[in-house]
């Protein structure tokens, strides 16, 4: 099964690929056929942008496990997804023997392994196509795996820096060429073959990107550019030579975004199904959560999220940048009972109105959060990054980033909201003692759900910016495209729509009114997401009669939606 579902996967990237940059470039290439060849064999190219490995692997026919930097892989999604696709990390710095390996072991099982042998991204004099210097990797795993190495030289990508080729539609020119395989030379010695590889390796980046120049006749401007300078405003030669390009339409633009989103929004579902596939139920699955919703029927909302009495909290809230406590709701997994909280103070003290930063599920990284954390500081605000439960420093050891959190297992998913919410419920008591009396909630995703259900129980907010909410958790579990593989194991398991219902009245926002007043809430839902519809939170929104509704043109992933947020919230004041 997982190595269907990781077939799946490497095939859904690769159609993705080729749909995207058909719609955004025009891609030319040169001798495809030598990238087509039986066996392994090394494919390396030059380096101009981000965007190399995606369009290079659009256009050969065969999969390519590329080399990717280290950097990216400790973000669990984006590290998650390059591993999907047969990504494997490399250190640029210094020789891996783990990577090392694992690309000969490769291409001694006939597979193609990308690498770019300038190292990272490079133009003008630091780039190979203009003589500079080779690093030695490619030439020694060649010679060490007796595999050939067949050289690429890419012209034209970097022009994708530009948002105006993405937005516009202008599908600016893109040029690939292939060269013929360069041989390991077994028959010369260790240190000669190398240096041989090398001559030829360097000489074939020239001819080839000669031959681009010459056959396409490729201007300066076509020639690579630094990134900046590329996301900068346009050359004023070129803007003057396309001002009379017609101009994209409005409902052109909103087609475009359309695409994008739902094209994102369905692999980052693909990967989240591979990532459940880890998950399965067990024979007695469906009679322990039988008798977990029977006594979850007794509850109320105020019993299902009580605040244990006083845990003293607030004699550790002081200048410190981190707060933890065991949490009142015990699991098996010893990293997630500990409770954490990253603290911003701003200016003015604890006493400040303080806003509660709660992540998406499988959030890659804290460093967004940091930033905006400081700009509610410079507004008077305190700021708390909560660590919800299984993720960050809650990560159990040989898990991702939130892996946990939601998965076929719907006993631990309904525990570790509740856990988020005590929790949440904690901290304010906690902060209040300390003389806050106002508090924001800025939640996205799963953040966004477990705000919507603190809001059911708690009233002293200033605003909950709630972006993109799984509030309907009916469609979230039985209809949404993330949760294909979880709806499986639940027929299996024979547990059914009726018998998880059962549990709504706790754990589903759209079952519940709030507890706060209904104009502090603003909900933002993205136009095209198809996670978190945007159907579902309008029925939120008009439930909860007063709350606000945002609409943004993206999907379920994208950074705009938060800008727009803060924006929306600093209209407000």
């Amino acid at each position: 099964m997982r190595s269907m579902l990781h077939s799946l996967a490497n095939h859904a990237a690769r159609l993705l690929m080729k749909l995207l940059f058909a719609c955004v470039a025009r891609v030319r290439v040169v001798r495809r056929e030598n990238a087509n060849h039986d066996g392994g064999f090394l494919l390396a190219a030059n380096h101009i942008s981000h965007f190399d490995p995606f369009i290079i692997s659009s256009v050969v026919p065969r999969k390519i496990d590329w080399m990717a930097m280290a950097e990216f892989f400790p973000y669990p999604v984006l590290g998650f997804l390059l591993r999907a696709v047969d990504a494997f990390p490399a250190d640029r710095h210094r020789a891996d023997r783990t990577t090392i390996r694992t690309a000969i072991e490769r291409l001694k099982h006939g597979r193609i392994v990308g690498v770019f042998p300038e190292g990272g991204i490079r133009d003008g004099a630091r780039s190979l196509l203009e003589g500079a210097p080779m690093r030695p990797g490619a030439s020694t795993l060649a010679h060490i795996a007796s595999a050939p190495i067949v050289p690429s030289v890419i012209v034209g990508s970097d022009r994708l820096y530009s948002k105006k080729n993405w937005l516009s539609l202008r599908r600016p020119p893109i040029w690939v060429a292939f060269g013929d395989p360069i041989p390991h030379f077994p028959n010369l010695e260790k240190s000669a073959a190398r240096a041989r590889i090398e001559r030829e390796l360097a000489a074939a980046f020239k001819i080839l990107y000669a031959e681009l120049r010459e056959t396409f006749s490729l201007t300066p401007d076509d020639l690579p550019h630094p990134p900046r300078e590329r996301m900068q405003v346009e050359l004023p030669i070129e803007e003057a030579a396309r001002s009379h390009a017609p101009k994209l339409s409005g409902p052109r633009v909103r087609t475009f975004r359309r695409f994008t989103a739902i094209a994102i929004d369905s692999l980052m579902c693909t990967s989240m199904n591979v990532m459940q596939s880890r998950h399965r139920l067990h024979a007695r699955s469906r009679d322990e959560f039988e008798r977990y919703v029977a006594e979850c029927e007794k509850l109320t909302t105020n019993d299902f999220y009580a605040v244990p009495r006083d845990c003293g909290l607030a004699g550790e809230i002081g200048d410190g940048a981190t707060l933890t406590w065991r949490s009142p709701i015990s699991t098996k997994f010893p990293a997630n009972n500990i409770a954490r909280a990253d603290l911003f103070a701003c200016a003015r003290g604890w006493s400040a109105p303080t806003v509660l930063m709660l992540h998406a599920l499988m959030s890659a990284s804290d460093k967004g959060y940091r930033r905006w954390a400081a700009r509610f500081n410079e507004l008077g605000w305190n700021a708390c990054f909560v660590h919800l439960p299984y993720h960050y420093s809650r990560v159990p050891r040989g898990y991702w980033n939130g892996e946990l959190a939601i998965t076929a297992d719907l006993i631990r998913n309904a525990e570790g909201l509740r856990q988020g919410v005590i929790e949440l419920r904690q901290l304010m008591a906690a902060l209040r003692e300390c003389g806050c009396r106002e508090f924001g909630v800025l939640g996205t995703s799963y953040g966004g759900w477990i705000g919507a259900l603190l809001a059911i129980v708690e009233r002293d907010f200033r605003f909950l910016a709630l972006m993109a909410p799984i509030v309907n958790v009916e469609h979230a579990i039985w209809e949404s495209p993330a949760s294909a593989f979880i709806r499986r194991e639940l027929h299996r398991a024979n547990i059914e729509r009726s018998l998880v219902a059962r549990h709504f009245h706790l754990s589903s926002p759209t079952h519940n009114q709030p507890l706060c007043r209904a104009d502090c809430v603003l909900f933002v839902a993205g136009e095209f997401d198809l996670i978190a519809r945007l159907a579902d939170i309008e029925k939120i929104q008009q439930k909860w009669s007063g709350s606000e509704l945002l609409r943004v043109p993206q999907g379920h992933f994208g950074y705009r939606m938060i800008r727009e947020t803060i924006a929306r919230l600093k209209e407000r004041g």
